[in-house]
């Protein structure tokens, strides 16, 4: 057993949700986000931001998940047993996010189970929920992470 990690699969609980803190991000991280990653007009440029449908300069949606993960594992998987993610089922932008805005991470656990040929692996279904300042939700993800179990389970246990 590894004595740094604090959350294994098995300390996981079905319907607990976690507070996973704040970022706000500056008009320089969404515009150079924006310039590596997803350079349209509105999270580049003033103008162009003012004329679109969002009526000012905004985050790219990649940006607002990458700040999610981040907070994700400063919070939380840098102290479990993580071992990555399969992937999403669910993903919404809900709002625009504007440099400056405040956003706050919220992680519900909806479902776990183990895996059948990992018996070391248990499967985890989450929503990730990510409010700014004014309480408006932004940011919905839904999708499943995979955890080290600290007992490898039976492979007559319910099954992934």
């Amino acid at each position: 057993m590894t004595p740094d990690i604090k959350y294994w699969w098995e300390d996981l609980v079905v319907g607990e949700t976690r507070a996973l803190g704040t970022i706000t991000p500056t008009e320089e991280e969404t515009i150079a986000f924006a310039r590596q990653f997803d350079p349209q007009p509105f999270h580049l440029d003033h103008d162009a931001a003012k004329a679109s449908v969002f009526g000012a300069l905004s985050a790219s949606g990649w940006h607002t998940c990458a700040m999610a993960m981040r907070l994700m594992v400063t919070n939380f998987l840098s102290e479990s047993s993580s071992l990555g993610s399969p992937g999403l089922e669910s993903l919404k932008w809900l709002k625009p996010v504007f440099p400056g805005d405040t956003l706050r991470l919220q992680h519900t656990i909806l479902e776990k189970r183990p895996m059948s040929k990992r018996l070391d692996v248990g499967l985890v279904r989450t929503s990730w929920e990510m409010f700014n300042q004014h309480g408006d939700k932004v940011l919905f993800m839904e999708g499943y992470g995979m955890f080290r179990r600290r007992e490898p389970g039976r492979a007559s246990e319910p099954s992934a």
